[in-house]
């Protein structure tokens, strides 16, 4: 019997204090053990705020594991950044999506279905539903 590769997950942020911090809360969350590939891609290669085609691309090849990647931004342009990697078609790796998801809570649930086992449509599924969290 063998293993499946598992989904791998970038977070896009315009910090990069801010994407890393999501990675560890989610990879703590995730229920400690082996969890499935996450990278941070924040802010811009001098520090500063923004986002960094250079920075995401990156991330993506170093969580590939082919079974595709599930990639979550936190503001505007972030969302544009990635929409024009995509639409380049050769910059990210085969089967790399933008998931419309809150930044945190979705980053959670990504990483969780993703090291459960889960394929890029459930985790994409996942982390889309964290936006029925409810605080109230």
């Amino acid at each position: 019997m063998s293993i499946e590769a598992p989904v791998g997950i970038v977070l896009v942020s315009h910090s990069g204090p801010v994407a890393v911090a999501v990675a560890a809360l989610a990879q703590g969350l995730a229920g400690g053990g082996a969890t499935a590939p996450v990278a941070a891609a924040g802010g811009t290669p001098d520090g500063g705020l923004g986002t960094s085609s250079e920075l995401i691309v990156a991330a993506a090849a170093e969580v590939d594991r082919g079974a595709g990647i599930a990639i979550l931004v936190d503001l505007g342009s972030a969302v544009l950044t990635v929409k024009s990697l995509l639409a380049e078609g050769d910059e990210l790796p085969e089967g790399a999506r933008l998931v419309d998801a809150p930044f945190v809570e979705g980053a959670v649930a990504a990483l969780v279905t993703a090291s459960a086992g889960g394929d890029l449509d459930a985790v994409a599924a996942a982390a889309a539903e964290a936006y029925q969290y409810r605080k109230e």
